[in-house]
């Protein structure tokens, strides 16, 4: 079982920054893949980011590659998201999830999930 808490939302103007973390409870944290996705209102959840258990491979969705900066501290039980050059249709509520031993673009397939942290880009 692995519980999630994200912090570290708000409002930022365009073209700011924001640091996203996801703390995980549990001594297994460091065997799971984990994901960044956001949903909008009136969307469906879409994928973000990931990044494999150990760390040493990420994956990011177009809208955000080169902006955006998942990674991990395994010590901590946190995974983080860097987001820069923020956009305004990057204004959505984020979730951090996590997946035994691998990673997916696909949501579903992901068994534990955060409550969510409000991420709002303003002009």
């Amino acid at each position: 079982q692995v519980q999630l808490v994200e912090s570290g939302g708000g409002l930022v103007q365009a073209g700011g920054s924001l640091r996203l973390s996801c703390a995980a409870s549990g001594r297994t944290f460091s065997s799971y893949g984990m994901g960044w996705f956001r949903q909008a209102p009136g969307k469906e959840r879409e994928f973000v980011a990931a990044i494999s258990w150990s760390g040493d491979s990420t994956y990011y969705a177009d809208s955000v590659k080169g902006r955006f900066t998942i990674s991990r501290d395994n010590a901590k039980n946190t995974v983080y998201l860097q987001m820069n050059s923020l956009k305004l249709e990057d204004t959505a509520v984020y979730y951090c999830a996590a997946r035994p031993r691998s990673t997916s673009y696909n949501s579903r397939l992901y068994d534990y999930w955060g409550q969510g942290t409000q991420v709002t880009v303003s002009s």
